[in-house]
């Protein structure tokens, strides 16, 4: 018997649904919502009822019967630190996603407390599977020179995992006898170091650490961040918004899009080329970074995400890094497939749920 499982993963304006019989895609779709119906709730978590109609409403305009699910999975969310794995969704981990844990007022937590409470209607289990909390870090990196302050593991764990898995599987191995540092490039860019299925270092890609990217400063000189801050020009949030949002790419064109950057560069604009040339600079410094944790054991490089799309800016990384072992692309982040395979281990006994 297959098995029937519901994947929910929400975005700021859209929540993405998909129904699988197994590995199969009964269907797939993307549901738009409207800024101003959202402008209508004073916070993110208040849309949880709507949101939950939405997924309920979609299922039944495409015949199936939410009695025929087996289990349903949902994006994981904000949470206090965990190991990477499949989690059963309880109550415990319920509020805690209703509370904000770690993060207020994210659109991911709403997908587990949707799964939470749809399973409890029907009788069926509720999972999440590698939220951005993931933190497998060792106690050594997350020293800093401030006794007070310590770096914290926030990342693209869903996608980097499940990559990992892939190319283990294409090499004939497990994922858990593996050693990868992979390259999350997107709007946000996370480099892990893989050893053995654990990340135990990782840049905090959430609030812009590591390299720069298409819309995060990454990291800053000390001195010259604080003189901002304390220039009097700028509120405490415009502070948070220059380096988070309107950094990295942003902050220098005016635009958060790499093919747009492309267009620029093939037009002439050497000031795009050269931030261009530098994204891919440092994010080659943090792959090498990441080379040294695993002190040059490394099976291979993983570059993924949207950005490893272009080729010509992915190219620019290999120059610099293919020394250090095999680069393997998988462009894009196939989330709502990371999330249906999460679920699929635990429900066929290849791995035990976890429990937060």
């Amino acid at each position: 018997m297959k098995n029937r499982v519901l994947v929910i993963n929400p975005g700021s304006t859209s929540t993405k649904i998909a129904v699988y019989d197994d590995n199969d895609v009964l269907f797939e779709e993307s549901l738009r919502h409207k800024n101003e119906t959202l402008a209508n709730y004073k916070s993110v978590i208040e849309q949880y009822e709507f949101r939950k109609t939405a997924v309920i409403e979609a299922m039944d305009k495409q015949g199936i019967c939410l009695e025929s699910l087996t289990a349903i999975v949902g994006r994981g969310g904000f949470l206090k630190p965990l190991k990477g794995g499949t989690y059963r969704l309880e109550e415990k981990l319920f509020l805690d996603l209703k509370d904000g844990a770690i993060r207020k007022n994210h659109a991911s937590n709403l997908a587990g407390m949707i799964a939470y409470e749809l399973g409890n209607q029907l009788g069926i289990p509720g999972f999440i599977v590698d939220p951005p909390c993931v933190d497998e870090m060792m106690d050594i990196a997350k020293v800093t020179g401030l006794h007070s302050i310590e770096r914290v593991s926030l990342f693209h764990a869903l996608n980097q995992k499940a990559v990992g898995r892939i190319v283990a599987e294409k090499k004939g191995k497990d994922y858990f006898d593996c050693n990868f540092i992979v390259a999350h490039i997107g709007g946000g860019i996370s480099v892990g170091a893989h050893l053995k299925g654990s990340v135990i270092d990782v840049n905090n890609a959430l609030d812009g650490d590591g390299p720069l990217s298409p819309e995060r400063a990454g990291a800053i000189p000390n001195c010259d961040l604080i003189n901002l801050c304390f220039s009097g020009e700028y509120t405490k949030s415009e502070v948070k918004k220059k380096l988070v949002g309107k950094g990295g790419l942003v902050s220098h064109l005016n635009m958060n899009d790499l093919r747009d950057v492309e267009q620029l560069i093939k037009d002439g604009n050497k000031d795009a080329e050269l931030v261009y040339e530098a994204m891919a600079y440092q994010i080659s410094k943090e792959i090498g970074a990441a080379a040294a944790v695993l002190e040059g054991n490394i099976d291979g490089i993983i570059i993924t995400g949207g950005i490893a799309y272009s080729k010509n800016f992915v190219s620019l990384i290999k120059r610099r890094v293919s020394f250090l072992g095999d680069v393997v692309v998988i462009p894009g982040e196939d989330e709502l497939n990371a999330l249906v395979q999460g679920g699929l281990r635990v429900l066929n006994g290849i791995e035990e749920a976890m429990i937060y």
